[in-house]
């Protein structure tokens, strides 16, 4: 049976409040963007100092500021949504980076940026969390991956809005008010969420949730009774999840492959900006009395419109990630080896990262072509990975182990950032940077088939756990 036949049968509210999700999610990745966008205008501000080099450390400082406090943030953030809420829990978190968004307009060098930053990465530590736990509450399993396929592909949207209008407002209007406009967006998906979202049991009592799209939502029998075995128990600790292979397999998931999303989100820019430098330093010193512009320059490109490219092509490998073992469980395979093989696939095509730098020294948009396909995968890779925490958990620790699963990206994503800052600081003295962006290329591209086979180890069948 179709999507469209369900929906035309039992109604679609639970596709209203995957909207809700979705936007909340864009609006995380808008704020999220604003810094690496604006790198270079901030390092041109002083921002991070007068040294070249020392702008690579002081950048990856700021950004490791963010991402300790994520990391942080998470372990905190399961648990307190489990416990408030997930209508209470989401609006917090999201009232917290809207502030903490708009604060970067007062920071003026390292430190009080990496004060804001910090103070971001614990208050957007929630959106995950949260979104995981609505999505299980009102999707069934077999819709749960193309749910969220789709709520994560906000994160592209936001990726794509940012280097749309953040590059214009600061050149308008002044890098200040990039982040000020950005973080008042925030506020106002508060009201549509007071006003749209509660759990289905109260939508129902309201008569706002059909008693078919209710039982269609609870219609997993194996989730149904491993949630009444559980009810009599009491709230599960961090150390007890900790106990499981299943956490595990998602903690060194989120490990190895959510660094690589950071490390493209913040510096990605900077990448395509330096790529740029070198064509046209190459071309002026082939043709010294070339007069144009550097746009002008062959190979040169616009690189906010590429990156704004790459994400538009990550936003259909996130709703294609949800989509394809929907189709294998729809085609008779079980939801196991449909979520296994999906993941596989997925895993082998960030494989053409490790052609980025070689290419890009070819053209640039060959480079751009092969990151495009590694974001998009990943975000592929991301929606069913975030899934198969509701495969194996009962709902009511479904943000809790998303919380040590987004716990440990984070702190992935601390040590590649400060890899790349190493790296790349290195490398720009010796003045061959791209040496040290392909580095961080190798180890992009095999982050994903090397999680796969770990978590495969580990968890050979994703099966619900009676806690």
């Amino acid at each position: 049976m179709s999507l469209n036949s369900v929906n035309e049968q039992i109604g679609r509210h639970r596709w209203t409040i995957c909207a809700l999700i979705f936007a909340a999610t864009t609006i995380n990745y808008l704020d999220r963007n604003v810094l690496g966008l604006l790198k270079p205008v901030l390092a041109a501000a002083g921002v991070f100092g007068p040294d070249k080099a020392g702008q690579e450390l002081n950048y990856s400082t700021v950004v490791i500021c963010f991402q300790i406090a994520y990391a942080a943030g998470m372990l905190f953030a399961g648990k307190l949504i489990d416990k408030v809420g997930t209508k209470t829990g989401y609006a917090w978190y999201l009232i917290g980076w809207s502030i903490a968004a708009i604060g970067h307009a007062f920071g003026q060098h390292t430190w009080s940026f990496g004060f804001w930053r910090a103070a971001l990465g614990v208050t957007e530590s929630g959106n995950f969390p949260a979104a995981n736990k609505a999505v299980a509450e009102w999707f069934p399993k077999k819709e749960r991956a193309f749910a969220t396929g789709l709520y994560n592909s906000g994160a592209n949207v936001g990726a794509i809005v940012a280097p749309l209008t953040v590059p214009y407002i600061a050149k308008v209007w002044g890098w200040e008010w990039a982040f000020i406009l950005t973080g008042v967006v925030g506020l106002t998906w508060l009201v549509f969420w007071y006003a749209l979202y509660d759990s289905p049991v109260t939508k129902l009592q309201s008569g706002k949730l059909s008693k078919a799209e209710y039982e269609f939502i609870h219609s997993d029998v194996d989730e149904q009774e491993a949630e009444r075995a559980d009810l009599a128990k009491l709230k599960v600790s961090w150390f007890k999840l900790l106990t499981f292979r299943q956490t595990w397999a998602f903690v060194i998931g989120k490990f190895l492959t959510d660094p690589v999303w950071w490390f493209f989100l913040f510096w990605l820019p900077s990448f395509l900006a330096g790529e740029n430098a070198r064509k046209v330093k190459e071309y002026m010193a082939a043709n010294p009395t070339y007069n144009g512009t550097e746009a002008d320059v062959p190979s040169v490109i616009s690189w906010p419109f590429a990156v704004a490219i790459i994400y538009m092509v990550s936003t259909v490998g996130s709703i294609f990630g949800g989509w394809l073992p929907k189709k294998f469980i729809n085609g008779g395979m079980d939801a196991n080896s449909a979520r296994k093989l999906a993941m596989f696939i997925f895993a082998l095509f960030p494989l053409t990262v490790l052609l980025a730098s070689r290419l890009g020294a070819i053209n640039t948009w060959y480079a751009v072509g092969t990151i495009a396909i590694a974001c998009a995968a990943h975000q592929a890779w991301s929606c069913n990975i975030f899934t198969t925490v509701s495969d194996m958990f009962p709902k009511k620790a479904i943000a809790s182990v998303t919380g040590i699963g987004g716990m440990a990206g984070a702190v992935g994503g601390i040590l590649i950032a400060r890899a790349a800052g190493v790296l790349l600081a290195h490398y720009k003295a010796l003045e061959k940077i791209e040496v040290g962006y392909g580095i961080l290329f190798v180890i992009c591209g095999l982050a994903y088939i090397t999680a796969w086979i770990l978590m495969h180890l580990l968890v050979p069948k994703f099966k619900k756990i009676v806690l």
